[in-house]
């Protein structure tokens, strides 16, 4: 089995715009009050209190009442609402946690319908973004908390705005550039968060808790070096998906009900097809550790991230400099998706619009479109990132 550090989730497609300000699509449903029909006990969808409708989660002892009236009052943020970000929002809403906020920059495609269990045909028809979709569909069965739907990339520039008063925040990214980035957010804001991938038939997931395990970049002072596999290039397993989101799932719970104590230390993988299974220990921050140890927060400061320019009228140049590609073998992973040639100084891959050409040192001219947003997807989902 692969080490986790080299497995990878890409669940993007093309992407709304990239811009500091997110766009925060709500409508009638959405605009319930949790607070304020939890202190009466009532819930606003047919009347009944929290007793009835979450009755069955109340007789688990890990939870009960308490804990069920804490989770009306939680506050959670999803990074990413494709395929492990969609089935966690799904989980959390159904479990009653009061307000929800998805965050993600693309949208609806027929091919996410395998895997990402809150869409279905009329979303990819529409070509909805996910954030939005996802907020009708929980619309419909959880009517009595908040979700807000963020169409925004996560970047440097509006962390603090989109992140701002959440208790916890969720991994459903399908890059280590973002989750680099929520890791230096969450060590300096002091706010846990909760990794999660899954590829193939592979998931891991685990939970950072600034000041008692490690982050990170305890674990992985680097991103993977080198071409990673996306699902788009090695497929992937709904199930590898559901269980991912259902571990990080429980264990927020477990955080936001206050069982700090039952929380995992440990960086879990399985592989669900070999049965391979692997724990890595994560008790304890590392010594000198440059985020959690040192506080340099380069990936927040931007520092950390390829740097993209606008450079023609319909294309856009992603620097990725450092990060040898070998291009026989991105041919290869490649010629299933699209057409695909190269030299010795350069590989180019088209796809339909788009143009990819890749230089030898990872740099990237993305022919076809001039959104920022949309070149980082069609890089990530493609060469990997």
């Amino acid at each position: 089995m692969s080490s986790p550090d080299t497995r990878e989730i890409v669940e993007t497609r093309r992407t709304s715009s990239l811009s500091p300000r997110p766009l925060l699509l709500s409508g009638p449903e959405a605009k319930c009050d949790p607070a304020s029909a939890n202190s009466a006990g009532a819930d606003p969808a047919g009347g009944h209190s929290i007793e009835d409708r979450y009755s069955r989660q109340v007789l688990f002892p890990g939870i009960g009442l308490a804990g069920q009236r804490t989770l009306a009052a939680a506050r959670v943020a999803i990074v990413g609402c494709g395929a492990t970000g969609a089935a966690s929002a799904n989980l959390l809403a159904r479990a009653g946690v009061g307000e929800i906020t998805l965050i993600d920059r693309d949208f609806v495609e027929e091919s996410n319908l395998q895997r990402q269990v809150l869409f279905d045909e009329a979303d990819a028809l529409a070509a909805l973004p996910k954030a939005e979709a996802a907020r009708r569909k929980i619309s419909l069965f959880n009517s009595s908390i908040q979700v807000h739907a963020r169409v925004a990339d996560l970047v440097p520039a509006n962390i603090h705005e989109l992140l701002r008063g959440a208790q916890m925040v969720l991994d459903g990214t399908d890059n280590f550039e973002t989750r680099y980035l929520v890791n230096d957010y969450a060590i300096e804001q002091n706010v846990p968060w909760i990794y999660a991938a899954a590829l193939g038939g592979y998931a891991a997931t685990m939970n950072i808790l600034p000041g008692q395990t490690g982050c990170l970049a305890c674990l992985f002072p680097q991103p993977p070096a080198g071409a990673i596999d996306t699902c788009d290039t090695a497929g992937i397993l709904n199930t590898a998906v559901n269980l991912a989101a259902s571990l990080q799932a429980t264990e927020a719970l477990k955080f936001l009900v206050g069982d700090h104590k039952n929380m995992r230390r440990t960086l879990l993988a399985m592989d669900l097809w070999s049965n391979d299974r692997s724990e890595l220990p994560n008790s304890a921050p590392r010594t000198g550790c440059t985020v959690c140890g040192r506080r340099e927060f380069v990936h927040l400061r931007g520092e950390g991230r390829p740097h993209i320019t606008l450079c023609g009228r319909n294309s856009v140049q992603i620097h990725e400099h450092h990060r040898p590609v070998d291009f026989a073998a991105m041919q290869r992973r490649l010629e299933p998706h699209g057409t695909v040639r190269h030299n010795q100084m350069l590989l180019r891959f088209q796809r339909g619009e788009h143009t990819i050409t890749l230089f030898a040192d990872g740099r990237a001219l993305v022919q076809g479109t001039t959104d920022a947003a949309v070149a980082r997807s069609l890089y990530a989902r493609f060469i990997g990132s």
